[in-house]
């Protein structure tokens, strides 16, 4: 695992980035990463994601949630980070965000097709709805349940949360999945009707095209 100052300052990078692609806005969202096997960083309760500074940073236990570093306070949202890296060992990097047309797509019951374009198909694979709960150990339940199954979650009329091996593929996958959104509300708003590949096709690409080394899913 890296050290707390390297997994810092990209979860600082990640913030910025998060700002300047308009992924987020104020104080919406967290962001956290491992820094060893029981351990992982994340921003502190009420950060501006795109401000982040040293002390915005609380480190907790995986195993209990408990608070290893003082002065801040670590996010609400401990239990949620916690129950992904509880139930998924391969996780490294959390992104918690709100971005406008995904967090707008978690507000109705709309479908995210996962076979518009290449990322969408390797990114989006799998995308799981979590009902809504209100942020705390209510919501960190509710993940547990679905965090095997996919990458990208999609909270109910709350946001979405996206994990993966580094904070660039978590970069990744969230700006493929604002990406898509945005392409589905503008075709509804235009009239369009978009055209998605074949189940076939997605597959042969997943497997036979070379893109990324498919992904091995947790079993249930």
């Amino acid at each position: 695992m890296a050290d707390s100052d390297s997994v810092r300052a990209e979860l600082q990078r990640a913030g910025r980035l998060l700002l300047e692609r308009d992924l987020t806005w104020g104080n919406a969202g967290n962001l956290s990463a491992r820094t060893g096997p029981d351990t992982f960083l994340i921003t502190a309760s009420g950060s501006r994601l795109g401000e982040l500074a040293d002390d915005h940073f609380v480190e907790c236990r995986v195993s209990d949630g408990v608070p290893l570093t003082s002065g801040r306070k670590p996010s609400k949202e401990v239990p949620m980070h916690r129950a992904v890296y509880m139930q998924r060992p391969d996780a490294a990097v959390i992104l918690h965000a709100e971005p406008l047309h995904s967090t707008l797509i978690a507000c109705t019951e709309l479908e995210i097709p996962n076979n518009l374009f290449i990322s969408a198909m390797y990114y989006l694979e799998r995308v799981e709805r979590v009902p809504y709960r209100h942020p705390g150990p209510a919501l960190g339940e509710a993940v547990q349940e679905h965090a095997r199954a996919a990458n990208v979650l999609l909270l109910e009329n709350h946001g979405v949360l996206v994990y993966d091996t580094s904070v660039s593929e978590a970069l990744m996958a969230l700006e493929t999945l604002e990406i898509a959104c945005r392409m589905m509300l503008l075709a509804r708003g235009a009239g369009l009707t978009l055209r998605g590949l074949p189940p076939e096709t997605v597959a042969d690409f997943l497997e036979n095209a070379g893109y990324k080394p498919r992904r091995e899913w947790p079993s249930a």
